[in-house]
């Protein structure tokens, strides 16, 4: 698309009523600049992929959890606006806090870590976690959920995703507070990009020592992503930060095209919040028009948007503005149809090749 013109929309005077709804708000910024409007054109993108049926991949990396954001997920996947999910680890740990009854807190970020320290109090940020009475009670809780699964058996990381949904569900005191209990009920896998690089991973070191194995399938969890690409009509990707989540789910474009040569093409759609700058060459700052040189996404230049902020402010505005405006979707339980999209994505491969 061309801008290199005077054509476009006048900047309009502004005018903020006491009654706005979150539309009005989304307009406005929409109409404005810099990245109040990427974040307005990002909501009505975001939209554009619920109404066009696109199997919606939500990206979470850092650990966005342990600030509450674990409730606006489960909003998301309970309204089918979520159709599967790539997690930090540490989301998913941290999420589980709140469904067990554990506590944590607000605190501060202007404080003397070596008195924290001291009073067994762990801090991300302006958020406090106890060491013993969080911590460690949640690490008995993976623990003993472990012990009774995946042993000596290969497993990905979206069935261990599911068995704990599954786990928290049946045991937890507030199951309804877990976006992981929401995933198991409404079949939307969850893969964790980088389990070794969470307190879910470390978990299993006691029960290793017991030679207990747990054996991770990672190349049998990257085709079923690129399965669940290659069998969707139209795929989309919101992307909370960057990082591994980021580039699990555009790396599907390269599998598909680059390794098995199925010419699909990538992303149709992706949003990307980051406060990540571009020119350090860092996988969390790469533009996403960097990404068609890839094979990452079908257009450089159409439905993909960067908006330059802090997820915490700028994600509840695109959530709030989804669900005020799209209705429901009939969720697409993907989780019970990986098996198929595996067998069925190895037929093609297969039979083109031969």
């Amino acid at each position: 698309m061309d801008h290199h013109h005077f054509r476009g929309k006048d900047i309009p005077h502004f005018k903020i009523k006491p009654n706005m709804g979150i539309d009005e708000l989304v307009e406005i910024y929409a109409s404005s600049g810099f990245n109040a409007r990427q974040l307005g054109e990002a909501a009505k993108l975001y939209c554009k992929m619920i109404e066009d049926d696109a199997t919606i991949c939500l990206t979470i990396a850092g650990a966005m959890t342990p600030v509450g954001f674990g409730g606006l997920f489960k909003s998301l996947i309970e309204r089918g606006f979520v159709d599967w999910i790539i997690s930090t680890g540490s989301n998913l740990y941290h999420e589980e806090h709140f469904a067990w009854g554990l506590p944590i807190k607000q605190g501060h970020f202007e404080v003397d870590d070596m008195i924290l320290y001291k009073k067994d109090i762990v801090r991300i940020r302006d958020i406090y976690i106890k060491g013993e009475r969080t911590l460690k009670a949640q690490d008995k809780i993976v623990q003993q959920m472990c012990h009774e699964n995946f042993i000596d058996n290969p497993f990905t990381t979206a069935e261990f995703s599911n068995r704990m949904g599954k786990y928290s569900k049946q045991r937890s005191k507030h199951p309804e507070k877990s976006f992981v209990v929401s995933a198991y009920d409404y079949d939307v896998p969850i893969y964790i990009s980088t389990l070794k690089d969470s307190s879910l991973a470390l978990d299993l070191a006691p029960l290793r020592l017991k030679n207990q194995v747990y054996s991770i399938d990672f190349i049998r969890e990257i085709i079923e992503q690129a399965a669940i690409v290659y069998n969707s009509k139209k795929s989309g990707i919101v992307e909370i930060g960057g990082g591994v989540p980021k580039n699990t789910a555009q790396q599907t474009g390269p599998l598909l095209d680059q390794i098995l040569g199925l010419e699909h093409g990538g992303q149709d759609y992706i949003i990307q919040i980051t406060d990540a700058r571009p020119d350090t060459g860092g996988l969390s700052g790469a533009t996403l028009q960097e990404g068609k040189s890839w094979g990452k996404i079908k257009d450089s230049h159409e439905d993909v948007i960067m908006v330059y902020a802090d997820a915490t402010i700028a994600f509840p505005v695109l959530c709030l503005y989804a669900l005020s405006q799209e209705k429901p979707r009939k969720p697409k339980r993907l989780y019970k149809k990986l098996n198929q999209y595996y067998k069925s994505l190895a037929k093609t491969y297969f039979s083109k090749k031969h």
